[in-house]
């Protein structure tokens, strides 16, 4: 199966909240049972096309994320498949409580959409930054965590979720990034997709920041055979995909925007240290808050950018 375009040195760039409102736009014709509800932000998490064609499917909230989520539960019991979007550090970020209790207790059917998380929000700086957002969400019995690697991948995710029966959380990130899966990429919930195969490292990764691992894996091949992984679902994670490659190469890379302490860094230590105890290093935050900037500038400063990914691999090797 070919998962990447042809040439990943040409991509089209393209924000992976835009997949989400195409998905959910898509899904409003699909199945009447979709509904979408937002904390006063429907233009920056895109549900926005979603609310001016079918508005009585779409609850505008106000800044009342805590509303929402109990809102969203309430919909779900009686039959609906809501999704309930706004930054991530609002929601699950200020929201936390209502989640647990009315959605992952109850088990109900609610989809939550964090928007504008990781470090390539930029200027909004680090209050506005979501980095802890994977861990509070994994934790919570019942919740499914998915963090989709780009708009295509996105899309997608979106249409996947709205089938899965149970509580979800989907990540999404704010700037234009590549787009480098293709239409024809399929995604499965709890599935991982090698996208690169290789025999002397392996780099795991989840969200948009891939990228920066795929551009390293092609820079490096003369000199490091990397195989890269996009581990797009967090939890169910793909322990056999990531034990199967760990044991291949000998060294996993792993790579997020987020505290690698409870985030894809932290689960995928978990795994290896329980059942393949394996060489690994973990790039993302690490224990540290983010700052107001230029997205690129900031993901070159906290070594998520292309050579970034480069130092690392050569560290681990």
């Amino acid at each position: 199966m070919k998962y990447l375009v042809d040439d990943l040195e040409t991509v089209e760039m393209k924000a992976v909240r835009d997949g989400f409102g195409e998905g959910l736009l898509d899904l409003g014709k699909r199945n009447e049972k979709v509904v979408a509800l937002c904390a006063d932000l429907r233009e920056s998490v895109r549900v926005e096309g979603f609310s001016k064609a079918y508005p009585d499917r779409y609850i505008e909230v106000g800044v009342a994320e805590q509303n929402m989520i109990g809102i969203a539960a309430g919909l779900a019991l009686e039959g609906f498949i809501p999704f309930a979007a706004s930054y991530a550090v609002f929601s699950p970020g200020r929201s936390w409580d209502q989640i647990r209790v009315s959605v992952a207790y109850t088990h109900s059917n609610v989809k939550i959409v964090g928007g504008h998380a990781g470090i390539s929000v930029g200027p909004d700086g680090a209050t506005h930054q979501a980095m802890e957002d994977i861990a509070m969400m994994r934790v919570l019995p019942n919740m499914i965590v998915v963090v989709p690697c780009d708009a295509e991948q996105t899309k997608k995710a979106t249409l996947a979720l709205a089938d899965y029966k149970g509580p979800a959380y989907l990540r999404l990130t704010r700037s234009k990034t590549a787009m480098f899966t293709n239409r024809s990429t399929p995604f499965e919930i709890g599935k991982a997709q090698v996208l690169r195969t290789g025999k002397q490292l392996t780099i795991v990764g989840c969200g948009p920041v891939l990228y920066s691992a795929l551009m390293a894996a092609e820079e490096l091949k003369e000199e490091i055979d990397i195989e890269v992984i996009n581990m797009h679902t967090i939890k169910p994670l793909d322990a056999d995909a990531l034990i199967r490659s760990a044991k291949k190469t000998g060294k996993v890379l792993t790579i997020e925007e987020h505290q690698v302490n409870g985030g894809l860094g932290g689960a995928v230590a978990e795994v290896l240290a329980e059942q393949a105890p394996t060489k690994m290093l973990r790039l993302g935050m690490n224990d540290a808050f983010g700052e107001s900037g230029d997205s690129d500038e900031l993901m070159t400063k906290y070594g998520l950018d292309k050579d970034g990914v480069v130092r690392a691999t050569r560290k681990l090797v």
